[in-house]
C-alpha cells in the first residue's frame, strides 16, 4: 500500500474528515488535498457566527434524520457508523470540547470555529496529510487503474484513489470537470436551500432588527409550513422559521422563480378564537390602558405600533374603546398576514445547495461511484442536505469518515 495516493478534492470539513480517516486507516498511503481557493475550511470559519456550529445534540438516529429535507433515509444507516456522539467523541479526543445551547446546537466551548479548524488543520498535519491552496481541478479523468487529476494552473497530476467533497455547485454545468457517468440520473439538478426573503413591498422593512420567538410561516397554495424564530430584516425576513422553510420548500421556490406568498402567524398556532378571548381578558383586566402602549401577547412593541397603525388604532385608544372592525383586523394581522415575496438572499455566507451527486449512483456501504471505481463523494457535494443547527457539518463528518475508511480498500 505505500505507493497508494490519494487525492482529496475539496478543503472543507467533509474533505478533511475524509483526508483525515483515510490517512489514519492507511498510514502508508499519501493523501493530498486539492483546495481551489486561498484557504481551506472556508465555510467552518463562518459557521455559526464565526462560532462553527459542530453537529447537534440529538443522539437518536431516528429522529435526527428527519431534519433532513433531502437525503434522510439514505443517511440513515450511514449515522450507524459515525453520528454525532461519534463526532463529538473525536473532537473531544483531539483536546476539542463541546457545549449545548438550549435548541440543541453544539459548538467548542471556546466560541471559536478557529478551535475547529486548528483541530483539523493540526490532526491533518501530524498525519503527512499534504494540504495544496490555490488548486482548483479542471479536469478529471479515469486512466487504467489510476485517475488524472488537471489543474486549472495547467499541471497534471496522477492518482490512485480520489475523494470529491467540494461542496455544493450551483448550477449543473459547475460539475462538468468531473467524469461523464452512464446513469441518466446520477446528477441532480442543483438549487439553492437556507435563504431568505426578499419583499420589496414589506411595510414593516423600518423594523429590521425585530423578532418574534415563534412564529408559524407557509407558502401560500402549498402544504409548506415551518415555525421557530422570526426576524424581520432591511430586504424581508429571515430567522430559523425562514431558512427551514426555505429548506423544505427549496426545489417549489425555485420552481416559481421565488416569487410567492407568504403567510405569517405571528403568534405561531394560536388560533384565531385563542386570540380573540385574549383580547376580550385583556379588556377586562385592563381596560383604561392605552391599546398601542400595552398588548396581551408580549410582541415587540415596535411590531404591535405596526399593527395597531395598519389596523386604523390611534394612539389614544383605550383598551375599553377599541372598536369590533379594529380589533377584527388586529386579529386578522395576527394570524394572516400577507407578503409578496420577490427573490431570496443567501443567508451569510452558510449558504447550502439542494441537489448534486445522486445518492443512488452511490454505493451505500463505501460512498464509492458505482460507475467509477475508485471515485468517492463526500459532503454537500451529494443530493443530502439539512436545515440550519449542525446537521450539514454533521452530514460532512459522517459521510467524509466513511469514505475516508474505504478509499485504501
Amino acid at each position: 500500500m505505500s505507493s497508494l495516493r490519494i487525492a482529496v478534492i475539496g478543503g472543507g470539513a467533509a474533505g478533511f474528515f475524509g483526508a483525515i480517516t483515510a490517512a489514519e486507516t492507511y498510514p502508508d498511503a499519501t493523501v493530498t488535498i486539492y483546495e481551489k481557493s486561498r484557504q481551506v475550511l472556508g465555510k467552518v470559519r463562518v459557521s455559526g457566527g464565526g462560532r462553527c456550529n459542530v453537529t447537534h445534540a440529538c443522539f437518536d438516529n431516528r429522529q435526527f434524520i428527519k431534519h433532513y429535507p433531502r437525503g434522510e433515509r439514505w443517511l440513515r444507516p450511514l449515522l450507524n457508523q459515525f453520528d454525532a456522539q461519534a463526532t463529538v467523541r473525536w473532537f473531544e479526543s483531539r483536546g476539542v470540547t463541546l457545549k449545548t445551547e438550549a435548541d440543541g446546537r453544539m459548538f467548542p466551548t471556546t466560541d471559536s470555529s478557529e478551535t475547529i479548524i486548528h483541530c483539523l488543520t493540526r490532526t491533518a498535519d501530524r498525519l503527512g496529510v499534504r494540504v495544496r491552496t490555490s488548486c482548483g481541478i479542471a479536469a478529471l479523468t479515469p486512466a487504467e487503474g489510476h485517475w488524472t487529476l488537471q489543474l486549472q494552473t495547467g499541471e497534471t497530476l496522477t492518482a490512485d484513489r480520489v475523494l470529491v467533497a467540494v461542496g455544493g455547485y450551483p448550477q449543473s454545468p459547475s460539475y462538468g470537470w468531473l467524469p461523464p457517468v452512464t446513469e441518466p440520473d446520477a446528477l441532480v439538478s442543483p438549487v439553492p436551500s437556507l435563504f431568505t426573503f426578499n419583499t420589496p413591498d414589506n411595510p414593516l422593512l423600518a423594523l429590521a432588527g425585530v423578532s418574534v420567538p415563534n412564529a408559524l410561516v407557509s407558502v401560500q397554495g402549498t402544504n409548506q409550513r415551518q415555525s421557530g424564530p422570526l426576524l424581520i430584516t432591511h430586504w424581508g425576513f429571515s430567522g430559523p422559521a425562514i431558512l427551514r422553510l426555505s429548506a423544505w420548500a427549496a426545489r417549489d421556490l425555485a420552481g416559481v422563480d421565488y416569487r410567492f406568498t407568504l403567510r405569517i402567524q405571528w403568534l405561531g398556532d394560536r388560533t384565531e378564537a385563542q386570540i380573540r378571548d385574549g383580547f376580550t381578558l385583556f379588556r377586562q383586566q385592563h381596560p383604561k390602558k392605552l391599546v398601542t402602549s400595552q398588548n396581551p401577547f408580549g410582541l415587540p412593541g415596535r411590531l404591535w405600533d405596526a399593527f395597531c397603525a395598519e389596523a386604523g388604532v390611534t394612539e389614544v385608544t383605550r383598551w375599553s374603546e377599541l372598536p369590533g372592525k379594529a380589533q377584527n383586523r388586529l386579529v386578522e394581522k395576527l394570524t394572516n398576514s400577507q407578503f409578496a415575496v420577490s427573490g431570496k438572499s443567501t443567508f451569510k455566507d452558510e449558504f447550502v445547495t439542494c441537489g448534486g451527486i445522486a445518492t443512488g449512483s452511490l454505493n451505500p456501504q463505501t460512498l464509492e461511484s458505482t460507475t467509477h471505481p475508485g471515485l468517492f463523494f463526500a459532503g454537500e457535494v451529494i443530493d443530502v442536505d439539512g436545515i440550519t443547527g449542525g446537521f450539514n457539518f454533521q452530514n460532512a463528518w459522517t459521510t467524509g469518515y466513511i469514505a475516508g475508511k474505504h478509499l485504501g480498500r
